[in-house]
């Protein structure tokens, strides 16, 4: 797909006057509230996941951690830039999914977009893990609670979401905002301290720096490159979600993107500078961040304001989730990849059907692993890399498409941080294979096969609607209407009038059972039915055993065979009360029928509604 773009860089669409839902859109700022928070949450366990693997080299491979964390942010300026071209070609979301499905073709696009869900709701359930973990950690009475905790927040964060992206960005301002401060007061106040101020956090806590230390070989050092490379999830999500935000919804969302990759790459080199300021080591049971937070700050009020404010944040981390995956779904039911329900908006601008599964999944997730983060986390990161990866080489090639003024400059940044990102990819699926990442490895193929088998339904679907063709012109036929009557009532009288105003013949159908009991009702019914003579047949249906639906859908099939030629229509009449509780009172008569009539012919159903006031 090409798409046009104005001097500026913008697309025409930038230049629409707003619609009536812009209101319910992102600007810069609240979209980088509303997807950053994914990225912005990952400076509480990216650089801890650096120093962790560099521990295995002891003092000596800890001092490391500052060029490893450069080296990511070298990574992260290739993938903002990447992001920012990316959103410019591709207005309309969908980030990996959609560049590779323009440049790369469709099977790799699914890779892309199944690798991208799988990122997504991996996020949300290692995000609201963590969250009740931080929680946990400072009320430990609630460690035992800490799945119902883990599924009252995801409970929470839908029921926001739910509500419109709009309006989840605006409860996340203040979190981001005093998250973001607090992080960079510490790193400012810590610039300033030769020495920690306190240690109160790991006194008592065993190092977990390896007694027997390894040498610092490249192995070790790609490994911790992968490791902290979890820092960079969540960078795709403004890409993705283009068009959730307002007009000019393409310059909107790059600022958005800049101002994210500047935020998160000063934290994490600012960390790093910290952690070697003050030759921090992992300790067990205490995150780094808590330990920065404590040899900057003192054990004070400080510190448990950032305590708190990352626990906050890591649990509404996973809103990146919800603003991300529902576009992405959108665009996957538009090409007929997913159930065309994923494309429909609610009032608010919601891709509620989207919510809503991600929330299902995720809850799923949080049961298989009772709610522990340890579980989750070897399968984090890698599906994103797969998209990070795909998305530069589809970038690759659409410069050389383009082939527009700079073109070779922006395809070598491309394919550079492809070939950094998917080293990383690998490097990060061989060191966690064995620790869940083959569960991600079988994952992809089975999604990717399911996008395959959606779309084929679709296609036979649209090859028997003849979709794209002109179809016959309309014609009348003859045509039957069958209502099942049970008794003689108001609702029988409207329906054998609806009936009649519907087609050319009329008949009553009423199933009879052998017992002595039901021979009375008949006859009862046969005798008021004679003295009201509505000018309609009554028809008895003839049934040994107690069933409703398949008497009445075996004569539709008999009266289908012996008058082919004829349109079959079934009216069921029902009542509709006032109050919904009241609905637990009817029978549901009707839905017998009409689930009998619809499995077994190839009938119309109607099914009458008749209010009760």
């Amino acid at each position: 797909m090409t798409v046009l773009t104005t001097e500026s860089g913008a697309t025409p669409a930038d230049e629409e006057p707003p619609d009536t839902g812009e209101r319910h859109r992102l600007t810069a700022v609240t979209g980088l509230a509303a997807l950053s928070l994914d990225a912005m949450a990952s400076v509480a366990y990216g650089p801890e996941a650096i120093v962790l693997v560099l521990a295995g080299a002891g003092a000596r491979g800890l001092g490391f951690t500052l060029p490893v964390t450069l080296a990511i942010a070298g990574l992260l300026a290739v993938l903002v830039a990447s992001y920012r071209q990316v959103i410019a070609a591709f207005p309309d979301g969908g980030g990996s999914y959609a560049v590779a499905k323009g440049h790369l073709g469709a099977r790799t696009s699914l890779v892309a977009a199944a690798s991208l869900i799988l990122d997504y709701v991996l996020n949300v359930a290692v995000a609201v893990t963590a969250g009740v973990a931080a929680l946990t950690s400072a009320f430990p009475s609630l460690y035992g609670e800490r799945l119902w905790l883990c599924l009252a927040v995801l409970v929470l964060i839908t029921g926001v979401n739910l509500r419109g992206i709009v309006e989840s960005a605006k409860v996340f301002i203040v979190p981001t905002v005093v998250f973001v401060g607090a992080i960079f007061v510490l790193i400012a106040v810590g610039l300033f301290r030769s020495a920690p101020v306190s240690t109160v956090t790991t006194a008592g806590h065993a190092s977990v720096v390896a007694g027997n230390a390894s040498a610092v070989g490249v192995l070790l050092l790609l490994k911790a490159f992968a490791s902290g490379c979890s820092a960079l999830t969540g960078v795709e999500a403004i890409a993705n979600a283009v068009p959730s935000f307002r007009v000019p919804r393409v310059r909107r969302a790059q600022r958005a993107e800049v101002a994210l990759g500047a935020v998160l790459g000063l934290m994490l080199i600012g960390l790093s500078v910290l952690i070697g300021r003050f030759h921090l080591q992992p300790v067990e049971g205490v995150t780094v961040l808590a330990q920065l937070a404590d040899a900057s700050l003192g054990h004070n009020g400080a510190f448990y304001v950032i305590q708190f404010a990352t626990m906050i944040l890591l649990a509404l981390s996973a809103n990146t989730s919800f603003g991300g995956l529902p576009v992405l779904l959108k665009l996957l039911a538009r090409d007929n990849y997913a159930p065309h329900v994923f494309a429909l908006k609610a009032d608010r601008q919601v891709h509620r059907h989207g919510v809503l599964a991600l929330a299902l999944v995720s809850a799923a997730l949080l049961v298989f692993s009772g709610g522990d983060t340890n579980t989750l986390v070897p399968l984090f990161a890698i599906g994103v890399f797969v998209g990070f990866t795909i998305a530069q080489v589809g970038m690759v090639r659409h410069w050389r498409q383009e082939r527009g003024r700079g073109w070779r400059g922006k395809a070598l940044l491309n394919g550079f941080g492809a070939l950094l990102t998917g080293v990383s990819t690998v490097v990060v699926t061989a060191s966690k294979f064995e620790e869940g990442a083959w569960l991600i490895v079988v994952a992809l193929p089975l999604l990717v096969a399911a996008f395959g088998a959606v779309h084929r339904a679709y296609d036979r679907i649209g090859g028997r609607l003849a979709l794209g063709r002109i179809p016959e012109a309309p014609h009348r036929d003859r045509s039957l209407v069958i209502v099942p009557v049970a008794s003689l009532s108001r609702l029988t009288s409207e329906a054998l009038t609806a009936a009649a105003s519907l087609g050319d013949e009329v008949r009553a159908v009423t199933v009879c059972y052998p017992d002595p009991e039901d021979r009375a009702q008949l006859h009862a019914l046969e005798r008021a039915w004679a003295e009201w003579d509505p000018g309609v047949e009554l028809v008895r249906l003839p049934c040994e055993r107690r069933s409703l639906g398949r008497p009445i859908a075996a004569y539709v099939r008999e009266v289908a065979a012996a008058e082919p030629a004829t349109r079959v229509t079934v009216l069921i009449p029902e009542t509709e009360p006032e109050r919904l509780w009241q609905r637990l009172l009817q029978n549901q008569r009707g839905a017998v029928v009409a689930h009998a009539v619809r499995r077994e012919t190839d009938a119309v159903i109607c099914r009458l509604r008749f209010r009760i006031p």
